[in-house]
């Protein structure tokens, strides 16, 4: 089985679709599309996802089915709870209007979460002080459990750390989708910390994440990546890859976010 985790192209937050760049963007990735071999296809219900998602699914003639879990990763973190969690969000008073009511859990600055271990540890990190103060813990389960019953819609039944092969399948579905939840999904398949992956990766706008089955053991499976944030169309288009998801490479270089 292929999974394509697919974020959505270079987003206008405020009226949540694309920009100018970000329609280039899907429509350098609806070219590539068909190339792809995909079966079945799915989407998040937010616009910049669906808008994305409408150039591939024009070029290789199919529909999507929305599964609201797919949205970007909903959990939030309440700063009136910690004072040093407010320190750990120090820029929390810089968020533009997207992030008004609510502190995005993986913002955290690296020096506050990258000093402490339970952040790192893929079971542990559920009883920090972020989990406390927030709801990360129960909508990281809830989507989740979501994940593994489209998994075992397939065949594959979540067993402990892998998964039990019910009917082998070599189906090819993609996800168009969001930073936050494809690192969170990653982190599941991978046994990991998604903190680990929201502040180690930054996966451009359209970039394909690809996901394989192996089966060593006969009636084992597990998952690993064949490619990771693939912007390869952006390069064949000439198309320059979108700074969105990422932090300033040097501070000083007040034109990039920080």
């Amino acid at each position: 089985m292929r999974i394509l985790l697919i974020r959505h192209g270079d987003p206008d937050y405020d009226h949540d679709t694309l920009t100018e760049k970000g329609r280039r963007e899907a429509a350098l990735l609806a070219q590539a599309a068909p190339r792809m071999h995909i079966d079945d296809c799915y989407v998040s219900p937010l616009g910049r996802a669906r808008d994305t998602a409408s150039y591939s699914l024009k070029a290789m003639g199919k529909e999507a089915k929305t599964l609201n879990w797919l949205t970007e990763f909903p959990a939030a973190v309440d700063l009136n709870l910690s004072e040093e969690l407010a320190r750990a969000y120090s820029d929390a008073d810089k968020k533009d209007s997207l992030y008004e009511a609510r502190n995005v859990i993986w913002d955290l600055m690296p020096s506050y979460w990258a000093q402490r271990a339970e952040y790192m540890d893929p079971a542990q990190w559920k009883q920090s002080l972020v989990a406390r103060c927030g709801d990360a813990a129960p909508v990281y389960d809830r989507v989740c459990r979501e994940f593994d019953s489209l998994l075992e819609t397939y065949g594959y039944e979540r067993d402990n750390c892998c998964y039990r092969v019910r009917r082998e399948n070599t189906t090819t579905i993609a996800c168009y989708c969001h930073f936050g939840i494809i690192c969170a999904l990653l982190s599941h398949l991978w046994n990991m910390s998604p903190f680990i992956l929201w502040h180690g990766v930054a996966l451009a706008p359209t970039s394909v994440t690809e996901i394989v089955s192996e089966e060593r053991q006969q009636g084992i499976a597990s998952f690993r990546a064949l490619r990771v944030g693939d912007i390869s169309h952006l390069y064949a288009g000439q198309e320059p890859p979108s700074f969105a998801a990422r932090f300033c490479e040097v501070y000083s270089n007040k034109d990039q976010r920080h």
